[in-house]
């Protein structure tokens, strides 16, 4: 089976432009870096000092513990739903 094209785009965050690619549509690559764009800007309102790299580590270090939280959650539904299976 052939593997599916990979889509391009240029995005901009904060202030920078990269090149996407990948198996994702073009809308949903835009989304994401809309999305980290949006938390990047939102740290650094908050944090007027911090350069950009470390606005960069922020914005991972909260989008990895949203995802780890998510996660655990649908950890505990499935079991919740386990349960009620019986």
């Amino acid at each position: 089976m052939a593997e599916p094209e990979k889509n391009r785009v240029s995005v901009d965050i904060y202030g920078q432009t990269y090149q996407m690619m990948g198996k994702e549509t073009v809308g949903h690559m835009r989304l994401v870096a809309s999305l980290v764009d949006d938390m990047m800007r939102e740290i650094s309102s908050k944090n007027r000092s911090l350069d950009t790299t470390k606005i960069a580590v922020l914005t991972a270090l909260n989008t990895v513990n949203d995802s780890l939280k998510l996660k655990e959650r649908v950890e505990e539904l499935e079991n919740e739903l386990n349960q009620l299976k019986g």
